[in-house]
Order: C-alpha cells, then sequence, then structure tokens
C-alpha cells in the first residue's frame, strides 16, 4: 500500500468550493485508488466557522454533539462528546489550521463524502474509487492522536473474519477488520497535524479494499455502528453522567 500527501494552498474562509480544490490538486488518479480528504478543508468551504472563545466553544458543544461531558470534567480542560456515534474531542470543533477561527465538523459529513466520490468518480471517468473523511482522534489510556473516518463512500468499510479459521484453526467468532479506520489513520500520519499543508492524500495499491461502485445504503451505514448496549465499552460509556446536546 501506498499513502501519498497532496499539498495545497493555505485552505481559509476565502475558499467556498471543494470540489474547485480537488480539481486543481488531484493527480490523474488510478482506478481502485482511495482519496482522503480532512474534514477540515470541507467545513471550511461549507462556511463552518465561528468565533474562537471559550464560551462560544461550550455552546457550539451542546449544539453540535448528542451527549457531552463538560471542560471542568478533565484535567485538560476539554470536553468529551458522542457526535455521530463517535466518541471525540469537543464535538470535532478544533482552533488548529483555522486561521483565529473555530472550525466545525461538515454539516453531514456522509453526503460530502458520497458527493465527492460522485466528482471524482464523474471528472476522472472512474469506476472504482474511494473517498474517505478523516479527523484525528485520541485514545483512552494513549498519548497522540490517529486518525479516523467520519464518512466514507465507493468500498466496503469492514471485513468480517467471523468464522475463518485463524492460523492453528481455530474459528474466529468476533473479529471485523475497519477498513475505513485503517485507511484513515494511514491517511493522517502521512497528511500531518501541523503546517504541513497536505490536506488531502491518495491510498494507491490498497489490495485488501473490496470497492463498490456506489454509495453506502443507509443499512450499511448503520452496519457500521454497534449499538450502546452490544459495545464492549458498554460499563465505561454508561458510568458517567453525560449531558444531553442538542445533536441529531
Amino acid at each position: 500500500m501506498q499513502v501519498i500527501p497532496i499539498k495545497t494552498h493555505k485552505i481559509t474562509e476565502i475558499d467556498t468550493d471543494i470540489f474547485a480544490i480537488l480539481e486543481k490538486y488531484l493527480p490523474r488518479l488510478k482506478e481502485k485508488s482511495v482519496v482522503a480528504v480532512t474534514s477540515k478543508i470541507i467545513a471550511i468551504c461549507e462556511g463552518r466557522m465561528s468565533e474562537d472563545t471559550d464560551e462560544n466553544r461550550d455552546r457550539l458543544v451542546e449544539e453540535e454533539s448528542e451527549y457531552y461531558l463538560p471542560r471542568h470534567s478533565n484535567k485538560y480542560d476539554f470536553c468529551i462528546s458522542i457526535k455521530n456515534h463517535t466518541v471525540v474531542a469537543t464535538a470535532g470543533i478544533d482552533r488548529s489550521n483555522g486561521n483565529g477561527k473555530l472550525v466545525l465538523w461538515p454539516k453531514d459529513p456522509q453526503e460530502s463524502a458520497n458527493t465527492i466520490r460522485e466528482f471524482i468518480a464523474k471528472s476522472q471517468k472512474l469506476k472504482d474509487i474511494g473517498v474517505i473523511v478523516t479527523d484525528s482522534k485520541t485514545s483512552p489510556l494513549r498519548w497522540g492522536v490517529t486518525g479516523t473516518a467520519i464518512a466514507y463512500s465507493g468500498f466496503n468499510p469492514l471485513r468480517s473474519y467471523i468464522g475463518v479459521p485463524d492460523v492453528f484453526g481455530r474459528p474466529l467468532h468476533f473479529e471485523k477488520l475497519n477498513i475505513a479506520e485503517s485507511l484513515a489513520s494511514a491517511a493522517v500520519m502521512v497528511m500531518g497535524e501541523g503546517a504541513e499543508q497536505t490536506p488531502l492524500a491518495i491510498v494507491e495499491e490498497a489490495t485488501f479494499v473490496e470497492f463498490q461502485d456506489k454509495n453506502p445504503t443507509e443499512k450499511e451505514l448503520q452496519d457500521l455502528q454497534i449499538a450502546l448496549e452490544d459495545d464492549v465499552f458498554y460499563p465505561l460509556l454508561t458510568s458517567v453522567k453525560w449531558k444531553k446536546g442538542k445533536g441529531k
């Protein structure tokens, strides 16, 4: 697998067309490539920015998240939240690379992934092309961030090993490989977190990806999620007093 970061100009609030950015910077793509796009540049193009104050950030966290824990609940003074069925810091709202503004997640990350895939497939006349919308996330008990896919399109996001024997012939009972998350982790690593100015990446030769010439169905999106009561982290997720946000 090869992951190639793509350098762009500094994306700011004067940029309003994500498709113009993609058309300008994406090279001629190969079939069976996956394009990673940071959620931040999509959100900036949508005008999803706001005044950078603690009070405004707190207000936006409540508006954007489904559930959240207030900033004072930890010593680092930032909120932990659940948004779009994802545990993420401050509902995805970030100061970095925002040019003095708070940058939110895109209004509808899945719609963004769908329309970007359709645009690339049509403009470059490709059949098998995948898209992931990426962000960074923290992990419990680990320093540092890794990439996460907050939306995907054009491929099967899971590979099930259930019923497949391991090297000693023991059938696997629960294992599934999250293809979308794995791709996002690799892409975000090469795109960087600071002033690299590479908000796009191309993943090639990912032979483990099963491409689909379509956007994911509602059922496929639901199958990617785990109901709270079925989650192995259920005891942890329900042991704190979440505040109810206003997000859908």
